[in-house]
């Protein structure tokens, strides 16, 4: 599909009164788990497209192009506000936090797959293994307070066991910043992905951020706490690989190409009828919003669409659906690596003062101040093993153990075997 080729309908036509505003909310303990992933997913698409415009209309003084993207703005929050509704009242937080993970562990994997930009891979490989973490010591959180075993929640499609240990992400800010793509030469899904998996991650941030103060328990509060500031730790590595070259209304073009893309997605894998329908009728709206990208282009910088996105039509749909043995793979063969400015290392081959020490050494003193690794370890000591779900042995022996959470792998020298990251194009 192509949708600059789509005739669209009328921006002010998009509008919704109230009525229409408010959706049918799925049934928890019926809706597919991918059905729930992508209602975050759009939700966070949304975000970010609409936060974008406010930036935008906060660096330009032309108050006529501030009344454009105003208007398409009012609506995309509209449609923000409206998905995120599907979500029950009676969907506990925690619960609803399982989605988010599940989304992160196999959004990253299925974009990672399909990844040629070695750069993008390997950060998409690498921030893997940490949402795969945070969704173990959520689970196991989840089982404790509310007897209820995520692997039902994510309908047994992805793995519940330990990742790179929580414990290990915490890293110096610098060393999160990486090395941008430039839009003009690369391949049109390299662009979404960055854009997509950026949105993603923002979306679980600002997800954690607002509910922390919200968890039923001093525990959970303090697990939100350390898992969104990791989640802070991922947006700065994504935005980082977005080409920070284009202009303003380039990347408002790239924002609308992305939304309808990823509507179009939906659309065309989605199971649940309901739903389905609503991301039709996003893509409709969309659609309207791109012409009008397109047009301000052309109004304001001259520039014709084909000189931002030669080729219009859309790649193969993003499809979510279980990734057990690409994380595997990953998980055995990365789980020791961490960032060291650009680059990924291994932990040994760090220098003894870099600053992924220094700051460890600030934010974990010791280990039994670390809420991810509490969670675990009052798991065990109420329960005598943790919680796992898992179609094997865990593919790093070191992180076997039931009965003890380890909190050495990803931030101690040669705590576990790693061999090296690998690109598509191999």
């Amino acid at each position: 599909m192509n949708p600059f080729n789509e005739k669209p309908r009328q921006i002010f036509k998009t509008f919704q009164n109230w009525q229409q505003l408010y959706p049918k909310t799925y049934n928890k303990r019926e809706i597919d788990p991918y059905t729930k992933a992508r209602i975050i997913l759009m939700n966070g698409t949304e975000f970010e497209a609409n936060w974008f415009s406010h930036q935008l209309a906060r660096h330009t003084d032309n108050n006529d192009l501030r009344r454009e993207i105003a208007v398409t703005r009012a609506i995309e929050k509209q449609q923000q506000i409206k998905i995120s509704l599907l979500k029950p009242s009676n969907e506990s937080i925690l619960e609803h936090t399982i989605s988010y993970e599940q989304l992160a562990v196999d959004l990253t994997a299925e974009l990672a797959k399909r990844e040629l930009d070695c750069n993008v891979k390997n950060a998409l490989d690498f921030a893997l293994l940490e949402d795969f973490d945070h969704l173990y010591r959520y689970a196991n959180l989840l089982e404790m307070e509310q007897g209820i075993y995520a692997e039902w929640l994510v309908g047994r499609y992805t793995e519940i066991m330990p990742g790179r240990p929580t414990i290990s992400h915490h890293r110096f800010p610098m060393d999160n910043v990486k090395r941008s793509i430039d839009a003009k030469n690369s391949d049109v899904q390299t662009v979404l992905n960055t854009m997509i998996i950026t949105a993603a991650e923002q979306q679980t941030m600002n997800y954690y951020m607002n509910v922390t103060a919200f968890a039923s328990s001093d525990l959970g509060r303090r697990l939100y706490e350390e898992i969104a500031l990791v989640e802070e730790e991922h947006v700065t590595q994504y935005e980082s690989l977005m080409d920070p070259n284009a202009t303003w209304l380039e990347m408002l073009l790239w924002h609308e190409y992305c939304e309808c893309y990823l509507y179009w997605s939906a659309y065309m894998t989605e199971t649940d009828a309901y739903v389905k329908n609503l991301w039709e009728e996003n893509l409709s709206f969309e659609i309207a919003h791109l012409h009008k990208a397109v047009e301000l282009l052309k109004k304001y910088e001259g520039k014709d669409w084909q000189e931002v996105i030669p080729d219009g039509e859309f790649p193969a749909p993003i499809c979510l659906h279980e990734n057990i043995d690409y994380v595997r793979k990953i998980l055995g063969d990365t789980v020791q690596f961490t960032s060291d400015r650009e680059n990924y290392v291994k932990v040994k081959d760090l220098p003894d003062k870099a600053d992924f020490f220094r700051y460890q050494d600030v934010i974990n003193p010791n280990v039994q101040i670390v809420p991810s690794h509490n969670v675990i370890d009052t798991m065990i000591r109420k329960r005598g093993a943790d919680y796992r779900f898992q179609v094997a042995p865990n593919p790093v022996p070191e992180l076997r153990n039931r009965r003890e959470d380890n909190t050495s792998v990803g931030r101690k020298p040669n705590a576990a075997p790693s061999s090296s990251f690998y690109c598509n194009k191999d």
